[in-house]
């Protein structure tokens, strides 16, 4: 359907909601155009988008045709689907409360019990609350870190992983057959919704608690909190004040507020997203800040070192945390001998060096922790191997797997037990990086953010992908080893021209191995108009790594920015 069709069935829709009807009469062609030529996709984090009218903009309309599809195809996985139940939360973005409720009352309508949060809970609660109640699935309403005009919606499995591509692929089936979404039934049954709140709290937080590998360290140091006005407010700070850390949220962030009026961006991988708690931190002597993103499956922090706030990135917290428990777990004896961490193709590959040296394996997935969530569970229903670490770079790891998804307060309590570690020692966690790193080499990552908005920002990067997927492109300085294309699932050994079968799912993802140990890739954002290229280099020194890395990035975008 030609946009100019889907505009006039949506004007000439008599109970469109006014809000949306005034807004619909106040576009132009190019607004209309943009929220009306493509469709809103599932990406990498489910369906993700900027609010408003139109096909391609997240609405009721939208919200209520997800629901009706994902309840159609739950119907279809198991007969006692309904009485098993969805479980649904929300993050604090405008509309996040209506799509919830939305959402709930789409499926009593079909026959599902809904158990529905009293109010804003993380991400990872909802994952573990669709185990704890042995629901069918789980919906999450939240655009993760994005900037306030988005917002967004998750669909989980009834283990708690976010749907992977092959079963996310059958409802988007089912949303596809679904014609008339103005008018999806959401009125009946509504007495099958249970409200739920502490008594899940109080569980989820019991069993996270059980990561805690020293109890008795000395926690004399200050910490500085902020969730980034988002779902960490709900009860991270009481976390780590139940278990005896001084912790001080920042007040002008511990607010449910849509707008992120008390900080410059809820992105905890900006380093902006710091400035307030970093002044906070600095007036009471704090030696870590720590912040969560508005749904609280991310960490973020910024460590006090010889006087001032070095950021980490998600690579380093993660290899700094994976170290901790390798080390302590081997210590304590209960590191397990069929082990195994998990990773994705854009995250660091220092961990796999700490995972070899303490005779761990390592398996690698796509971006997304979907992904990694199936192996936690493909681990417990086979028996194969045992969970031990899962991350990915974009600052979110997962220590246990009573959830199946990335977990900031888990991730919270283990870095906060690794600085209370090192402080005894008379380390920092930049002392206890720098020991890494004289350990196993200099690993350093980058990543760049091309930002194409509108249908000539797709199909730009469109144009990007397909040279790189089609020429055979040389650097200056580095040797270009091995070549992934994991939309065509072909490895091409560069030297020799011999492909092999890449065993990933299909994705637009290209990948390319250098000398050294070094690696870049490209890869379409499955939630933002953005084109990203990671890079990866490791270094004899600090220096090495980074005049590498610098090296790397300045020939790499060379290529992309003559690509018209």
């Amino acid at each position: 359907m030609e946009y100019l069709e889907k505009v006039k069935l949506w004007k000439s829709n008599k109970n469109l909601d006014s809000k949306l009807k005034a807004e619909l009469d106040s576009m132009d062609e190019n607004q209309l155009k943009e929220a009306f030529t493509n469709d809103l996709e599932f990406g990498t984090g489910g369906l993700r988008g900027i609010l408003g009218a139109g096909t391609n903009r997240m609405n009721i309309y939208i919200v209520m045709k997800a629901t009706l599809g994902f309840g159609r195809y739950l119907l279809k996985q198991d007969e006692f689907a309904g009485a098993r139940g969805v479980a649904i939360s929300h993050d604090n973005r405008h509309q996040s409360v209506e799509f919830a409720r939305i959402s709930a009352e789409v499926l009593t309508t079909l026959g599902f019990r809904v158990f529905l949060f009293e109010s804003l809970r993380p991400t990872p609660e909802l994952s573990y609350a669709v185990r704890n109640f042995k629901c069918i699935g789980g919906i999450m309403i939240t655009a993760s870190h994005n900037p306030k005009e988005y917002n967004g919606y998750k669909i989980y499995d009834e283990t708690g992983c976010q749907l992977v591509p092959k079963e996310a692929d059958k409802v988007i089936d089912e949303i596809n057959q679904i014609s008339d979404y103005f008018n999806i039934d959401h009125s009946k049954h509504h007495n099958l919704i249970y409200y739920i709140g502490k008594d899940v709290d109080e569980k989820y937080i019991a069993d996270v608690k059980k990561i805690i590998l020293r109890p008795n360290l000395n926690k004399d140091f200050k910490l500085v909190y902020t969730p980034l006005h988002g779902t960490g407010q709900v009860f991270a700070p009481q976390v780590l004040q139940s278990v005896g850390y001084d912790v001080v949220p920042l007040p002008c962030q511990m607010t449910n507020d849509p707008n992120f009026s008390g900080v410059k961006t809820s992105n905890p991988e900006n380093k902006e997203a710091y400035d307030e708690a970093i002044a906070l931190a600095k007036a009471l002597g704090a030696k870590i800040v720590l912040a969560t993103d508005p749904d609280a499956d991310r960490l973020g922090i910024a460590v006090e070192h010889d006087g001032e706030y070095v950021l980490f990135t998600g690579n380093q917290t993660a290899a700094l945390v994976f170290d901790y428990i390798c080390k302590t777990r081997k210590e304590l004896g209960t590191l397990p001998k069929d082990g195994y961490m998990f990773t994705t193709n854009v995250s660091s590959t220092l961990p796999i060096a700490i995972a070899e040296k303490y005779g761990l394996k390592t398996e690698i997935t796509l971006t997304g922790f979907k992904f990694i969530g199936e192996k936690a569970r493909e681990m417990e229903e086979t028996g194969r191997g045992t969970y031990v670490f899962g991350f990915e770079e974009s600052y979110g790891c997962l220590v246990s797997d009573c959830v199946r998804d990335k977990d900031s307060i888990q991730a919270i309590l283990m870095l906060c037990e690794t600085a209370a570690y090192y402080r005894e020692k008379g380390m920092d966690l930049v002392d206890a990086l720098n020991a890494i790193y004289k350990e196993y080499g200099y690993y350093k990552e980058g990543i760049t953010n091309i930002s194409l908005q509108g249908l000539e920002g797709q199909a730009k990067i469109k144009r990007i992908m397909e040279y790189f997927r089609t020429t055979d492109i040389a650097l200056k300085d580095f040797k270009i080893l091995v070549k992934d294309d994991v939309k065509l699932g072909i490895k091409t050994d560069m030297a020799t021209d011999k492909k092999t079968k890449i065993e990933l799912p299909s994705s637009n993802v290209i990948k390319y191995y250098l000398n050294d140990n070094m690696w870049f890739v490209l890869r379409p954002s499955g939630t933002e108009p953005k084109l990203k290229v990671y890079y990866g280099v490791k270094g004899n020194t600090e220096a090495d790594a980074t005049k590498k890395l610098e090296l790397l990035s300045k020939e790499v975008l060379e290529i992309v920015n003559l690509i018209k």
